[in-house]
């Protein structure tokens, strides 16, 4: 994984879990202890999903730009087969507030996607790399 790209997962990991906990915090106030829980497992869900994607095309770039394009779709595929399981099997637990489940997720997702945008286009990452032959 390049250097470059790295820190633009870093970044928007901790703008994700800025934004996870402000999540938490109105859950805590609205939902009680069942909104801080579906919050935190909100939250847990989609970093360990953005945490596998970028560790798989990170080991998959390696390889070669395909291999990191066929990892991608698969991760992608996978997550979102395994976001459908685990909604159908939570959706009639009492044991957490499924709606604050589902915005952490959705804002997580949300905060995650604009930050990495942003600091990709503040860092100025090219998305083509030179022929280092010449």
């Amino acid at each position: 994984m390049s250097m470059n790209y790295a820190r633009i997962v870093r970044r928007s990991a901790m703008v994700m879990a800025a934004a996870g906990a402000v999540m938490i915090v109105l859950g805590a106030g609205i939902g009680g202890s069942k909104g801080v829980l579906g919050a935190a497992i909100g939250l847990a869900v989609v970093a360990a999903f953005f945490a596998i994607s970028a560790t798989a095309v990170g080991q998959a770039a390696r390889v070669s730009p395909q291999a990191m394009m066929a990892t991608a779709m698969i991760t992608y595929v996978v997550k979102i087969l395994a976001l459908i399981i685990l909604a159908g099997h939570f959706q009639g637990s009492a044991a957490f507030n499924g709606r604050f489940f589902g915005l952490t997720a959705i804002v997580c997702v949300l905060a995650y996607s604009a930050a990495q945008m942003i600091w990709s286009i503040r860092l100025k990452v090219p998305y083509v790399e030179p022929d280092r032959e010449r």
